[in-house]
């Protein structure tokens, strides 16, 4: 399967908690971090999605969100630290390419927010993402 999302990170679930209407799946990647990612109930139980089980988190680059500093107090679970690897400068807005491990990620911003960051090629920076904002794709066994 191809899809146009370019951030998709390969994760073993670690957790399921599940509610009246959503479930929350908490995922960890290689390299130690979790990410938490929220989608319905009927849809964790049509996958039959269970802890251990391998999946991909994918969400679009639009969905990021960029901050600078670390000791940010947000209400944000998915605080992945990247390091910025490359800035592509539009017309309007600007493509951020970073690793965490050995995955590249990528945000999108505006040219402005990218100024007023003041972002620079290794800058270490925090890419947040809303779990809503999460697709689970269950990898099959």
């Amino acid at each position: 399967m191809q899809i146009s999302a370019r951030n998709q990170l390969e994760v073993k679930i670690a957790k399921i908690k599940e509610g009246a209407v959503n479930s929350e799946i908490i995922a960890n990647l290689g390299d130690g971090s979790t990410l938490c990612a929220q989608i319905t109930l009927k849809s964790q139980q049509n996958f039959e999605l269970e802890v251990g089980d391998d999946a991909i988190f994918i969400f679009k680059a639009p969905n990021v969100i960029v901050a600078k500093y670390a000791q940010l107090k947000i209400s944000v679970p998915n605080q992945l630290k990247v390091k910025i690897s490359e800035i592509k400068i539009g017309a309007v807005n600007s493509e951020i390419i970073a690793k965490i491990g050995d995955y590249e990620l990528c945000a999108i911003i505006t040219n402005d927010s990218v100024k007023n960051l003041d972002l620079k090629n290794g800058d270490e920076v925090l890419f947040l993402v809303n779990p809503n904002d999460i697709i689970v794709l269950k990898k099959d066994k």
